[in-house]
């Protein structure tokens, strides 16, 4: 696999990273020997980029990631994120912070369960409009200085956002969900990335799973505890509507002897060259099967006519991407 800069002056990493978020919530039970597996697997196959965040599992996914990370460290470019503070009495409470203690705390919390001594990509995950962007990223500045983090990121930031966050310290990649499913970073977001030199990271490159074609009724087949069972995509008539929606991409990938999923990956690979910037998604899974199918992705090219095809796909999906979109770039922009 190839990589690409994430920036001008941003680390080296494959062109394709991993979200590693459900190898230990959100998505169901998890088999921890096939996430570690599917870890090893990543790594050998050219992916150098895994992306956490603390707020996953109240900490579990950093520490669960630590021994690969540790033992790994020269090869391999490490991304986390603050922003989403839990209160252990109400652990499905979360409140979004972004003042300078709060971010002291975050970090050296997530250095101690990583296990390592610096951070090479460290996100502000979600934005507080009561704090100035240009002071939350101020306080980000200083852990740059003070070795602990390499490289700042945002995620779900406007782009007036990111150009007075970028103002005042370069930010060397923007994170939001763009798929052929979710395309509103395209208005504004994207554009604004490219003109200031940034790179982006698209999280959720498969529509949290959609766009794989493995939803027939997706309410009825995710378990309880799968936290998609209540995002709006894929409950009720949203979600038969949606799965309706993928015909062209299985033609698609029928000509190219792939699967949906590669197709949609291929697609997002392939904004790099439609914008002119970086572009490394972040597809997660905890299967080495699935690592491989993705990958593999990487090196499919669709021609304009393909474009063209999926191009009508966004603006027919049912339902927005979270219920409450007052924390994404779309719902403040």
């Amino acid at each position: 696999m190839g990589t690409v800069a994430l920036s001008a002056g941003g680390p080296e990493v494959g062109v394709q990273g991993l979200g590693c978020m459900g190898m230990s919530f959100a998505y169901g039970p998890t088999d921890a020997d096939a996430a570690r597996a599917t870890l090893t697997r990543a790594l050998d196959l050219g992916v150098t980029f895994f992306d956490t965040a603390d707020v996953y599992g109240a900490g579990e996914n950093e520490e669960f990631l630590a021994p690969f990370f540790q033992a790994h460290r020269g090869e391999i470019t490490i991304a986390t994120k603050f922003a989403l503070s839990i209160d252990p009495n109400q652990p499905d409470l979360r409140t979004i912070r972004n003042d300078a203690p709060y971010i002291r705390e975050s970090v050296d919390a997530s250095l101690r369960r990583l296990g390592v001594e610096h951070i090479d990509v460290y996100y502000m995950h979600r934005r507080d409009t009561s704090v100035p962007i240009e002071e939350t990223v101020g306080t980000m500045a200083e852990l740059v200085s003070a070795g602990k983090v390499g490289h700042l990121g945002l995620s779900e930031v406007t782009a007036a956002e990111l150009r007075a966050a970028h103002a005042v310290h370069p930010i060397t990649v923007v994170q939001s969900e763009w798929s052929l499913f979710s395309r509103d970073v395209e208005a504004s977001v994207v554009p604004a990335a490219a003109a200031l030199g940034v790179g982006f990271v698209p999280y959720s490159p498969l529509g949290r799973g959609f766009l794989t074609g493995s939803f027939v009724q997706a309410e009825s087949e995710l378990t309880d505890d799968d936290f998609r069972r209540g995002q709006p995509r894929f409950t009720g008539d949203n979600a038969a509507s949606n799965a309706a929606l993928l015909e062209p991409l299985r033609t698609i990938a029928a000509a190219h002897g792939a699967s949906p999923a590669q197709i949609a990956l291929a697609w997002v690979q392939q904004q790099a060259e439609v914008h002119r910037l970086p572009v490394v998604p972040i597809p997660g899974t905890r299967k080495p099967t699935r690592v491989e199918e993705n990958t593999a992705a990487t090196r499919i090219h669709l021609t304009e006519a393909e474009l063209a095809l999926l191009e009508p796909i966004a603006g027919k999906v049912a339902g927005d991407r979270y219920a409450d979109m007052s924390f994404t770039s779309a719902g403040r922009d």
